[in-house]
C-alpha cells in the first residue's frame, strides 16, 4: 500500500511540473486545494491508464519498438497522456492536454520527473 501512495505521489508530482513547464497542459481550479485534489485524481487516472492500457498498445506496437530502438516509447506516452487528459474531462477533473506534440513533451517531463521522485521517495521493498 505504501508503494501505491508513493507512485501516487511522484505521479501527482511530475504531472504539477508538466503542468507548470507547459503551457498548453492546464490544470484549472478555484484554489490550491481544488488543484491538488484534481492531481491527485489525475494522477490516479494516469496510474490506472499506465496499469492497464499501456501493457496492452506494448505488446500490439512490439515490432515498432524494435524498428526504432525504443523512440516509439515517446509516442505511446504521448498517447497514455492523451488518454489520461480524455478520462480526467470524463470525470469532469479540470486537467487537459492540448495536441500531441505538447502530450509528447508533456510524457517526456513526467517520465524524467516521474522517476528522479521514484528514487528520492522512499520505497517500500523490505
Amino acid at each position: 500500500m505504501k508503494n501505491f501512495v508513493v507512485k501516487t505521489i511522484a505521479n501527482a508530482g511530475a504531472l504539477a511540473v508538466a503542468v507548470w513547464l507547459l503551457d498548453k497542459i492546464t490544470l484549472t481550479g478555484d484554489g490550491t486545494g481544488k488543484k491538488v485534489g484534481t492531481l491527485i485524481i489525475v494522477a490516479l487516472l494516469f496510474g490506472l491508464v499506465n496499469l492497464l492500457v499501456k501493457p496492452i498498445v506494448k505488446l500490439l506496437t512490439f515490432p515498432l519498438f524494435i524498428l526504432t530502438l525504443g523512440l516509439i516509447t515517446l509516442v505511446v506516452n504521448a498517447l497514455m497522456l492523451l488518454l489520461t487528459s480524455w478520462l480526467a474531462d470524463q470525470f469532469n477533473q479540470s486537467f487537459h492536454v492540448e495536441g500531441f506534440w505538447t502530450a509528447v513533451l508533456g510524457g517526456l517531463i513526467i517520465s524524467v520527473v516521474s522517476w528522479a521522485l521514484n528514487v528520492v521517495l522512499p520505497d517500500d521493498k523490505d
